[in-house]
Formats: structure tokens, C-alpha cells, sequence
């Protein structure tokens, strides 16, 4: 087990931290940890940022505040110094479908280069990272992955479901409660009672959606303790975890660890495994390749596909599914999950972790789910045989693309291109009546740079699914989705429009096929039409030219790549 015991030992507990505290020249450093708390005993302590996602934009992070302290309170009574920051936080659900949601992506950079600013600055020893939403998880991971300092990730937890005509509901239900009012299935006064309950208080969407996927992912990495993925944001269990987390990283300290230790490409692997048992978001392709690229750790779309054909769907969670993440919760959440997973040989059990014990370790004494639970399927009947995320190449897509095929919407679709230029062109198109049986929708400039900050597609496929056409209609996109999308829906289709990528010359009515099993996404034009097309195609001009978004588009990777800002640096 990794120790790196390279130093003294003044030097593995304040490897970085004696750099401001130690020495005369040091006084005014002091001098000003003095007036933020610091007494003279706190200055022979390792100090511990805790990175605080607290903000009252959104419901998914308004409790963070106090789970920040509960870090600190870990970190203390272990013998360090803890220092709460902050970072920023924005909101997906309430910016879905308006200009704001192209600062959704661009916010996971932000998140990343603020902390790493801040313990690189502060000299922090060690650091807890507290995340809520969907991109500050992958934002602190990133993070936590640059500075290789001792770290460990909290999960802010899941939200409980509100609960409309003796039905959980949630945001998702909003969104498609919309297409149900578009439809006329519902009317003014059910979709204000729907609107009214679906969110009741604080933690992040209660499905499997990026939030609830992200944090099951991280947790299966090993860079969170165990079940810190699946516990209700207000409650004692995860207080425990945030004082428990601080803990955790002083021991980190004392040992040596470092994320570095931990996030292994087996430890990325399964990750994978996990997001694909729990039938997880897309993002998550997005995000593990993104953290695998911060880590140094080579991960591929190709591994995607490689673990999806052997590890079967087997929780029945929303948004393809019934339940919701606090129904997981209650049964025992993610542990007795990942214990069947190790013992089917479908997991590396041996992988380390931030307690400093191996994955097999932590769950050995972990009981398996009650006999009557229909959260989680066995392995002897799956929701689904073979992975959800299906990774399609084919001439619209020569760098790939990413679908979430369930299974409950077929395996292949084929049909006449509807194509728009933004989301907001395609969503009105949806809500209008355009869209009918048979319609492939086609999304584009929506990518990285096009967008730039590739919106997620929730607006357009819960109005599709509202409308009734879930069946009967496919989305394809150089966007992404929600984790709270589906239906037929393809994503991240790469090269983007923006650049010269097929999806620019697409034109209403081209054929196009879309065969989950072939794993093939195809215009089904001639070859020498689609070269013509491409060679008369010319550059849009940018959407933005000053400011973060210029800047982001500038600098932004391919979706293949993790859509990362320093891919340029690091070939």
C-alpha cells in the first residue's frame, strides 16, 4: 500500500503548509492566520482547506454550509487545522433551456481552477471537497486530481421526492409536465400543484441523474467513503459523513496517500462499472474522461464500451426507471451494490480508497439488500444484459458519440432529419406540433465551442416525452443531456458542427439511422454527396466574442476528450 515516506515526518504531516506558517519572515502570514481563528498551537498542525460549494442559487447546495463545518469539526478533532473556502456553484435545472445553461459546463473548469487556486495559494496540506450538483463534482475531482495533495470528495446528498397524486415526483416530472400541457393532457392548475411540491428542500436531483451518477461514480473510485453516495443531503448519516471525511484525510496525511494512489485506471474502471449498474447519466462519459485526463490515468471512449459489454443494468431508478435515489437509500444504498459487484468479479476489490483500506475491505462486514427490494435487480435478472451507454461511430459521428439506450425504446431507429440550430429553435418546433412520428430531431452548434459549454438537452426531450413521442421520435445532438433525459436520444456526437464535423451538413429530410447493436450513427446519403457537402461548408462566425464564454470556446477540447481547457498542454 502506497506510504511515500520520502521526508521527515514535520514533513509529511505539513508538507506544504510550513512554506507560510514556519520561521521570522513568516510573521505576517501569521499574523493574518491569527485574525481568521488561528492560535500559535494550530500553527504545528496540518491545515485542511474544506472546499465549500454552499449557495443559495439552488436547492442541490443550500446546505452545504453546514456539511463544510461538520468537515471542519472532523479535520479538528483529528488534530488539524481545517479552513472552509468557498467556490462557485450554478443551477442546470433552474437555467435549463435559456442562454445561461452554456455557463453549466464551463462552471466544472471554474470550479476546478478556483480550488486549485486557492489550496495552491493557502498552502493547504490536505483538502475535503464538498459538492452538491452535477458539476461540482467532476469540478472538485478535477481539482482534487491536479494538486495530488491528500483529499477526499463529499457527496452534499440527494434530495427527498415531493409527492403529487401519491406519485414521487421531481424536477423531471416539471419538465415533462410542460410537454403534458403542451399535449393538453393536463391543465394551468395541475401543472402549478406539480411545479409546487416536486422539489421540497435541500439536495440534488432525486434520480439517477448526474448528480446522484457523478457521486455513485466518485464513491466506486474509491475517493469517498463508503455510501457517501447514497444518503439523504439532510440528515445525521451525512453528518457523520463530513465529520468522518475530515478524519479520513489527516489519516491520509499520516500514511502518505495520495488521490494520485487512488485514481488508477482500474479505479476509473470502476467507476464505469458502477455508473453502468446503476444505469447512470451520459455526463458521465464526459466527466470520468475529463477527471481521467486531470489524473494522467489514459481512459477512452473504447472503454466504455468494453466494460458495457459485460455489466448489466440492474437498478430500476428514474428517469427510464421507477424509484428514487432516497428508495436506494433506505434499502442500504450503494454498498451492498459494489460488495456483489467485487464478488462477481465485475469490480477490482483491490483497489484502495481515502480510508486507506482496499474497496473489499471497506464492504466486508456489509449486508446484502432485503429479500423483497425491487430497487436493485440480481445479476440473474437484469434490467438490462449489456451496458446502457452506448458509444456509436459512423459517419455522422467518425470520433464517436454517446447514446443512453434503456432498452424500453428499441435498439434501432431510422428516420427524416428535423434540423435546428440551437436548442431553443428545436424545443419550440417539439411544443408547436413540428415534430411527428418518425422525425430524427437534430440539434447542432450545441457542442463545447459551437455552444460554446454544450447545453444539456432536458427542455427538448421532456417536451418530446410530454407530447407522447417518446417512441415514436429520436434526438441526436453534438450537445449533451441531463442525466434526467431520455428516450432515443444520441449526444456528444463529435467532431462537433461548429469545427466541420458531419452534423454541419446535415439538411431536413436526410435519411438518417441511428442501431444501438451495430453501434453505427449514419447519414444514408452517398459518400461523394457528403464529401460535396463538406467542401462547400463554411465557418460559422463565433457566438461570443469577449468574456468567459469567448474564452472557454477558445480553449475547449473535443466532448471525446473530456471537453477539458488544458488538452493543449498535455498532448
Amino acid at each position: 500500500m502506497p506510504t511515500k515516506k520520502s521526508g521527515t515526518r514535520k514533513s509529511l504531516h505539513r508538507a506544504y503548509s510550513t512554506a507560510v506558517t514556519d520561521g521570522v519572515e513568516r510573521a505576517p502570514s501569521r499574523a493574518m492566520l491569527h485574525a481568521v481563528g488561528f492560535s500559535n498551537q494550530d500553527f504545528k498542525k496540518s491545515q485542511i482547506g474544506i472546499a465549500s460549494t454552499w449557495s443559495m442559487v439552488t436547492p442541490c447546495n443550500m446546505h452545504i454550509d453546514k456539511l463544510a463545518e461538520e468537515a471542519r469539526k472532523g479535520v479538528d478533532l483529528a488534530g488539524g487545522k481545517g479552513v472552509v473556502f468557498g467556490t462557485i456553484t450554478i443551477s442546470d435545472g433552474i437555467s435549463m433551456g435559456t442562454e445561461g445553461m452554456k455557463y453549466s459546463l464551463v462552471s466544472r473548469e471554474v470550479i476546478a481552477d478556483s480550488i486549485e487556486a486557492v489550496v495552491g495559494c493557502e498552502a493547504f496540506d490536505g483538502l475535503v471537497a464538498v459538492g452538491g450538483c452535477d458539476k461540482n463534482m467532476p469540478g472538485c475531482m478535477m481539482a482534487i486530481a491536479r494538486l495530488n495533495r491528500p483529499a477526499a470528495f463529499v457527496y452534499g446528498g440527494t434530495i427527498l421526492p415531493g409527492v403529487h397524486k401519491n406519485r414521487n415526483v421531481d424536477i423531471v416530472s416539471v419538465f415533462e409536465a410542460v410537454g403534458a400541457h403542451a399535449r393538453g393532457d393536463i391543465k394551468d392548475r395541475e401543472l402549478k400543484q406539480i411545479e409546487g411540491c416536486a422539489i421540497p428542500g435541500a439536495g440534488s436531483c432525486g434520480g439517477m441523474y448526474t448528480a446522484n451518477t457523478m457521486a455513485s461514480a466518485i464513491e466506486a473510485m474509491g475517493m469517498s467513503l463508503p455510501n457517501s453516495s447514497a444518503q439523504a443531503a439532510i440528515s445525521p448519516a451525512k453528518q457523520r459523513d463530513c465529520r468522518e471525511a475530515g478524519a479520513a484525510v489527516m489519516q491520509m496525511i499520516k500514511r502518505g496517500i495520495r488521490p494520485h494512489d487512488i485514481m488508477t485506471k482500474e479505479a476509473f474502471e470502476n467507476a464505469i462499472v458502477m455508473v453502468t449498474a446503476l444505469g447512470g447519466s451520459t455526463n458521465a462519459v464526459l466527466h470520468l474522461l475529463g477527471m481521467a485526463h486531470t489524473a494522467g490515468i489514459n481512459l477512452k471512449l473504447d472503454d466504455f464500451t468494453r466494460i458495457g459489454r459485460k455489466v448489466p443494468v440492474l437498478a430500476d431508478l428514474k428517469p427510464s426507471g421507477c424509484f428514487v435515489m432516497a428508495e436506494l437509500v433506505n434499502i442500504g444504498g450503494t454498498t451492498p451494490l459494489m460488495k456483489t459487484l467485487i464478488e462477481e468479479g465485475l469490480m477490482h476489490g483491490d483497489c484502495l480508497t481515502v480510508t486507506g483500506k482496499t474497496m473489499k475491505q471497506n464492504l466486508r462486514s456489509v449486508k446484502p439488500y432485503p429479500a423483497r427490494q425491487k430497487v436493485i435487480r440480481p445479476l440473474s435478472n437484469p434490467i438490462k444484459a449489456t451496458g446502457h451507454l452506448v458509444v456509436l461511430r459512423g459517419n455522422l459521428a467518425p470520433e464517436g458519440a454517446v447514446a443512453k439506450i434503456s432498452g424500453k425504446e428499441g435498439t434501432k431507429f431510422s428516420g427524416k432529419a428535423r434540423v435546428y440550430d440551437s436548442e431553443e429553435q428545436a424545443l419550440q418546433a417539439i411544443l408547436s406540433g413540428k415534430i411527428k412520428k418518425g422525425h430524427v430531431i437534430v440539434i447542432r452548434r450545441e457542442g463545447p465551442k459551437g455552444g460554446p459549454g454544450m447545453r444539456e438537452m432536458l427542455a427538448p426531450t421532456s417536451a418530446v416525452m410530454g407530447k407522447g413521442l417518446g417512441k415514436d421520435v429520436a434526438l441526436i445532438t453534438d450537445g449533451r443531456f441531463s442525466g434526467g433525459s431520455h428516450g432515443f436520444v444520441v449526444g456528444h456526437i463529435t467532431p462537433e458542427a461548429y469545427v466541420g464535423g458531419p452534423l454541419a451538413i446535415v439538411k431536413n429530410n436526410d435519411p438518417i439511422t441511428i442501431d444501438a447493436q451495430k453501434r453505427t450513427l449514419t447519414l444514408d446519403i452517398p459518400a461523394a454527396e457528403i464529401k460535396a457537402r463538406l467542401k462547400a461548408w463554411k465557418a460559422p462566425k463565433p457566438r461570443y466574442r469577449r468574456g468567459l464564454l469567448a474564452k472557454y470556446a477558445d480553449h475547449v477540447a473535443s466532448a471525446s476528450r473530456g471537453a477539458v481547457t488544458d488538452a493543449s498542454l498535455n498532448p
